[in-house]
Protein backbone atom coordinates (compact mmCIF):
# COMPACT_ATOMS: atom_id res chain seq x y z
CA UNK A 1 0.00 0.00 0.00
CA UNK A 2 1.06 3.58 -0.80
CA UNK A 3 2.02 5.99 1.89
CA UNK A 4 -0.35 8.03 0.57
CA UNK A 5 -3.06 5.98 0.76
CA UNK A 6 -2.03 4.25 3.96
CA UNK A 7 -2.25 8.21 6.09
CA UNK A 8 -6.04 8.33 4.43
CA UNK A 9 -6.91 5.44 6.01
CA UNK A 10 -5.42 6.16 8.82
CA UNK A 11 -6.98 9.74 9.24
CA UNK A 12 -10.42 8.15 8.42
CA UNK A 13 -9.93 5.87 11.33
CA UNK A 14 -8.89 8.85 13.65
CA UNK A 15 -11.51 11.02 12.61
CA UNK A 16 -14.10 8.16 12.89
CA UNK A 17 -12.74 6.87 15.77
CA UNK A 18 -12.50 10.21 17.48
CA UNK A 19 -16.31 10.85 16.44
CA UNK A 20 -17.14 7.82 18.36
CA UNK A 21 -15.27 8.48 21.74
CA UNK A 22 -16.72 11.79 21.78
CA UNK A 23 -20.45 10.57 21.11
CA UNK A 24 -19.56 7.65 23.69
CA UNK A 25 -18.65 9.91 26.58
CA UNK A 26 -21.49 12.36 25.86
CA UNK A 27 -23.87 9.50 25.78
CA UNK A 28 -22.19 8.42 29.05
CA UNK A 29 -22.69 12.15 30.37
CA UNK A 30 -26.35 12.93 29.14
CA UNK A 31 -28.03 10.25 27.74
CA UNK A 32 -27.21 7.20 30.09
CA UNK A 33 -29.09 9.53 33.28
CA UNK A 34 -31.55 10.03 31.33
CA UNK A 35 -31.76 6.23 30.25
CA UNK A 36 -31.54 5.51 34.38
CA UNK A 37 -33.96 8.11 35.59
CA UNK A 38 -37.18 5.34 35.25
CA UNK A 39 -36.18 2.47 33.03
CA UNK A 40 -37.37 0.60 31.40
CA UNK A 41 -39.69 3.58 29.90
CA UNK A 42 -36.91 5.93 29.91
CA UNK A 43 -34.96 2.92 27.73
CA UNK A 44 -37.63 4.42 24.95
CA UNK A 45 -36.70 8.70 25.11
CA UNK A 46 -37.43 9.59 21.48
CA UNK A 47 -34.44 9.22 19.44
CA UNK A 48 -31.87 8.73 21.44
CA UNK A 49 -29.15 8.42 18.75
CA UNK A 50 -29.77 4.75 16.90
CA UNK A 51 -29.59 6.35 13.48
CA UNK A 52 -26.15 7.97 14.50
CA UNK A 53 -24.47 5.21 16.11
CA UNK A 54 -25.58 3.22 12.68
CA UNK A 55 -24.51 5.12 10.17
CA UNK A 56 -22.04 8.00 11.43
CA UNK A 57 -19.69 5.56 13.88
CA UNK A 58 -20.55 1.70 13.94
CA UNK A 59 -20.85 0.46 10.43
CA UNK A 60 -18.35 2.98 9.28
CA UNK A 61 -15.70 2.54 12.02
CA UNK A 62 -15.91 -1.37 11.92
CA UNK A 63 -15.62 -1.02 8.36
CA UNK A 64 -12.28 1.30 8.78
CA UNK A 65 -10.96 -0.93 11.68
CA UNK A 66 -10.47 -3.46 9.28
CA UNK A 67 -8.94 -1.26 6.44
CA UNK A 68 -6.56 -0.19 8.59
CA UNK A 69 -5.72 -3.49 10.40
CA UNK A 70 -4.58 -4.73 6.65
CA UNK A 71 -2.91 -1.33 6.16
CA UNK A 72 -1.02 -1.27 9.25
CA UNK A 73 -0.23 -4.45 9.11
CA UNK A 74 1.70 -3.31 5.95
CA UNK A 75 3.52 -0.46 7.93
CA UNK A 76 7.09 -0.26 9.24
CA UNK A 77 7.92 0.03 12.72
CA UNK A 78 7.57 1.89 15.03
CA UNK A 79 4.68 3.08 13.29
CA UNK A 80 3.03 -0.67 13.26
CA UNK A 81 3.14 -1.13 16.75
CA UNK A 82 1.27 2.20 17.97
CA UNK A 83 -1.11 1.61 14.66
CA UNK A 84 -1.57 -2.43 14.84
CA UNK A 85 -2.19 -1.65 18.93
CA UNK A 86 -5.20 0.73 18.41
CA UNK A 87 -6.76 -1.19 15.96
CA UNK A 88 -6.43 -4.62 18.08
CA UNK A 89 -8.15 -2.16 20.92
CA UNK A 90 -11.14 -1.34 18.52
CA UNK A 91 -11.44 -4.85 17.58
CA UNK A 92 -11.86 -5.77 20.76
CA UNK A 93 -14.40 -2.77 21.30
CA UNK A 94 -16.17 -3.92 18.08
CA UNK A 95 -16.70 -7.80 19.06
CA UNK A 96 -18.12 -6.50 22.54
CA UNK A 97 -20.14 -3.64 20.66
CA UNK A 98 -22.02 -6.44 18.52
CA UNK A 99 -21.79 -9.15 21.26
CA UNK A 100 -22.77 -7.16 24.07
CA UNK A 101 -23.91 -3.48 24.26
CA UNK A 102 -26.43 -3.31 21.38
CA UNK A 103 -28.16 -6.53 21.40
CA UNK A 104 -28.35 -6.00 25.43
CA UNK A 105 -30.21 -2.78 25.10
CA UNK A 106 -32.05 -3.89 22.39
CA UNK A 107 -33.70 -6.73 24.20
CA UNK A 108 -34.00 -3.82 27.07
CA UNK A 109 -35.85 -1.42 25.06
CA UNK A 110 -37.76 -4.42 23.82
CA UNK A 111 -38.99 -5.69 27.08
CA UNK A 112 -41.34 -2.82 28.25
CA UNK A 113 -43.24 -5.92 29.90
CA UNK A 114 -40.29 -7.13 32.34
CA UNK A 115 -39.97 -6.09 35.91
CA UNK A 116 -38.29 -2.90 36.29
CA UNK A 117 -36.34 -4.23 39.16
CA UNK A 118 -34.54 -6.42 36.82
CA UNK A 119 -34.11 -3.93 33.69
CA UNK A 120 -32.73 -1.50 35.77
CA UNK A 121 -30.32 -4.00 37.45
CA UNK A 122 -29.67 -5.01 33.76
CA UNK A 123 -29.23 -1.48 32.47
CA UNK A 124 -26.63 -0.73 35.38
CA UNK A 125 -24.59 -3.19 34.40
CA UNK A 126 -24.69 -1.98 30.75
CA UNK A 127 -23.63 0.81 31.82
CA UNK A 128 -21.12 -0.22 33.92
CA UNK A 129 -19.41 -2.05 31.46
CA UNK A 130 -19.62 1.25 29.44
CA UNK A 131 -17.66 3.45 31.05
CA UNK A 132 -14.24 0.93 30.74
CA UNK A 133 -15.71 0.79 26.77
CA UNK A 134 -14.97 3.91 25.97
CA UNK A 135 -11.76 4.31 28.04
CA UNK A 136 -10.53 1.65 25.29
CA UNK A 137 -11.89 3.78 22.61
CA UNK A 138 -9.91 6.91 24.06
CA UNK A 139 -6.50 4.64 24.52
CA UNK A 140 -7.05 3.37 20.68
CA UNK A 141 -7.59 7.09 19.57
CA UNK A 142 -4.62 8.51 21.51
CA UNK A 143 -2.66 5.58 19.82
CA UNK A 144 -3.59 5.95 16.35
CA UNK A 145 -2.91 9.75 16.58
CA UNK A 146 0.31 8.99 17.62
CA UNK A 147 0.47 6.23 14.82
CA UNK A 148 -0.74 9.08 12.57
CA UNK A 149 1.72 11.52 13.54
CA UNK A 150 4.78 8.89 12.94
CA UNK A 151 3.39 7.96 9.27
CA UNK A 152 2.78 11.92 7.77
CA UNK A 153 6.83 12.67 9.41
Amino acid sequence: MNETAAIALLLLFVINLGIGVGAGFYELRVVVPVWASAPPRSLLVPESGLRFWALVTTGPLTLLTVANAIAAWQATEPVRSWWLVAVAIIVIERLATFGYFVPTMVRLQRDQSAAPAIVKAKFARWAALNYPRNVASLIAWLMAMKALVMLAH
